[in-house]
């Protein structure tokens, strides 16, 4: 029997085992399919990292400084004001005679391109002059004007006849008759389209942080301002038709419009800036022309700084690059992964919490180290599918768990006091109990005296009842000393201590216990003879300490959870022997295991069926007195069969 049963137990373990096994790697597979159709699919995590990436972008923003060869000249608000700009231009907008003007005057200096963030559409009708005047301006080649991509437009031209100016070109698969709306400088004449798109590229939550240096439509190469200045100047550039803008906190360059422009109206007055060698943006941040747009560094950024931004980034070659897009997916892994282990091995919670704060502070301040490299990456949806992970697997563990507690406590609630059942939650004391293995328990024998002349003058219902009432009573005492009921047999109980769980003073346990029955028993047998005079209720207990199997035998359809070997069969041979001794027997073994804690009486020794040797007796006394010899039988006494 301790062959098949331990074999057996060790399977259920094996399953069990697996069974969690699965369920982790199940949990851990899907929250990885969730990572990939997010990162692919839902982009539901992207803004969270666009959040936290602008939140990064405004720390770094502050610690950098744009080069100085990059100058806005600025059509501010007290430009708009200056009494000499509204006598000699009025109010907005002026004559673009006015810029024709500026733009000679700044030309003059050797800058390196001058960009005009101005629409220049529709013509003067009223005065043509004054675009005639800026078409002689537009001459200087170092000199662009925006346009505006429309694609939703009903009026589509052919790119096909786009003016050689526009920069405009045709690639190897392009369709010969694709037409798209462009707002152009049609104020100028075509061949002075000098132009590139100004379009301000908006992620899906309105912010823009990247800009285009062009876009292909159809075949065809439309290029942004940015792309055209750049490949004017010789600019390094992305691989990548739009890159990331690697902003400024503090400002450009700024030269109001009015103060430039007086100074070159005035002969000998020298410029406020040198123009010499720099990149001039010559735009609106004036309130009242609304030219803002929302970006990571404030909410109404001025379409000029866009540009000045970019245009630096490419001058410097800081722009952002992006990180390999398998470094967030792989940070999702690796914590997917790392966490499902750390709860199948049943670590506790707190390694898995902490390894995800380990690598929430390891990987943002690596995000910070690389921005300072002109690296972008933000693994906040990494670092948020990990906090899913230990939320997702503690909550499987808790359920897991509590299941656990369900199965033991369905097992243990028919052997064991309720109390203990409630202890077996430990996985590791689960798993003791669980499985078949020897281990050093106490077991008692108690069985009734004279129960087979008691139930021949006795009805079967009255005999029932009588038992119903007698094994209450004795399982309540056995309980309440945390003992495990191991079965009846037929008017006899068989317990055990030392399982499911370890018991230090299992003999201790068993003895009290023992003393408890009796006591119950003396106030039952008063009961019974009131209720049924003439009727005498009597008991013998048998206790042994030692080595037995313990754990389930049965088959499928019905398990106990029971103790067998030499020890069950010993105590059970000492029961037999308490006729006429006393009510209560124990083995040397059990006496010495309880020390001085409790006091014995020494019955000598006995004879007992299965054992050469004769086994010393003791039985136990309800005072603490010291152990002593008593006087009389017990020698040669043969225990016989219970």
């Amino acid at each position: 029997m301790t062959e098949t049963a331990r074999p057996r137990s060790r399977l259920q373990r094996l399953r069990a085992r697996l069974g969690r096994r699965t369920l982790h790697a199940l949990l851990a597979a899907l929250l990885a399919l969730l990572a990939w159709a997010d990162g692919a699919h839902w982009h539901v995590l992207e803004a969270l990292d666009n959040r936290v990436g602008d939140a990064l972008l405004r720390w770094d923003a502050a610690r950098r400084t744009p080069p100085p060869d990059v100058v806005l000249v600025d059509i501010d608000q007290n430009s708009l004001m200056d009494p000499q700009m509204l006598e000699l231009a009025g109010t907005w907008s002026w004559p673009r005679a006015i810029h024709a003007e500026l733009l000679t005057a700044l030309a003059a200096h050797g800058p390196r391109a001058m960009v005009l963030d101005l629409i220049l559409s529709p013509p003067d009708r009223l005065h043509p002059e004054n675009d005639a005047a800026l078409a002689a301006a537009l001459h200087d080649e170092r000199i662009f004007v925006p346009m505006i991509l429309m694609p939703e437009s009903t009026q589509q031209a052919p790119l096909a006849l786009a003016p050689e100016a526009m920069g405009i070109r045709r690639g190897p698969a392009a369709r010969p008759d694709a037409r798209y709306g462009i707002d152009a400088p049609i104020a100028l004449p075509p061949e002075l389209w000098r132009t590139g798109y100004i379009n301000f590229i908006k992620d899906a939550d309105g912010l823009g942080r990247s800009i285009e240096l062009g876009r292909e439509v159809e075949g065809w190469w439309l290029p942004h301002i940015v792309g055209r200045v750049a490949d004017r100047l010789g600019l390094a550039r992305p691989g990548t038709p739009a890159f990331r803008l690697h902003w400024y906190g503090r400002s450009f360059t700024r030269i109001p419009y009015a103060e430039v422009y007086l100074a070159a109206l005035s002969e000998g007055q020298a410029l406020p800036f040198d123009p010499a060698g720099k990149i001039i943006i010559i735009g609106a941040t004036a309130s009242g022309l609304l030219d803002f747009v929302p970006t990571p560094v404030a909410a109404t950024t001025p379409g000029p700084f866009v540009l000045a931004t970019a245009l630096a980034n490419l001058q410097q070659g800081d722009w952002l690059r992006e990180a390999p897009r398998w470094l967030s997916p792989a940070l999702a892994l690796g914590l997917v992964l790392a966490i499902a282990a750390a709860f199948v091995l049943r670590l506790s919670p707190l390694w898995p919490a902490a390894l995800l704060g380990t690598a929430a502070v390891a990987s943002v301040a690596a995000s910070a180290l690389l921005l300072g490299s002109q690296v972008y990456w933000v693994p906040t949806s990494a670092l948020a599918m990990g906090a899913l992970a230990l939320l997702s697997f503690g909550l499987l563990s808790s359920r897991l768990e509590m299941a656990q507690r369900r199965h033991v406590q369905a097992m243990f609630s028919r052997f064991v006091d309720p109390r203990i059942v409630q202890d077996l939650s430990e996985a590791q004391q689960v798993a003791q109990a669980e499985v078949s293995a020897s281990r050093e328990v106490t077991v008692l024998f108690s069985d009734i005296r004279g129960f087979t002349s008691l139930s021949e003058h006795r009805q079967p219902e009255e005999i029932v009842a009588l038992l119903n009432r007698y094994f209450e009573m004795q399982v309540e005492v056995i309980f309440r000393h945390g003992g495990t009921l191991d079965k009846f047999i037929g008017d006899a109980i068989m317990a055990f201590w030392g399982a499911p769980m370890a018991q230090g003073d299992h003999a201790e346990r068993a003895v009290r216990a023992a003393l408890g029955m009796s006591e119950a028993l003396e106030r039952f047998a008063a009961e019974v003879a009131r209720e049924l005079p003439g009727t005498r209720f009597e008991i013998g207990i048998g206790i042994h300490s030692g080595p037995a199997v313990v754990g389930f035998l049965g088959t499928s359809r019905r398990l106990d959870y029971t103790a067998i070997g030499d020890t069950v069969n010993l105590a059970s041979r000492i029961e037999g022997c308490t006729k006429g001794v006393a009510r209560i027997l124990v083995s040397e073994a059990t006496r010495e295991l309880c020390g001085e804690r409790l006091a014995f009486a020494n019955h000598g020794a006995f004879s007992v069926k299965g054992r050469e040797q004769q086994v010393l007796l003791y039985e136990p006394l309800p005072t603490m007195a010291a152990t002593r010899t008593a006087s009389g039988t017990g020698g040669s006494t043969d225990g016989g069969e219970p």
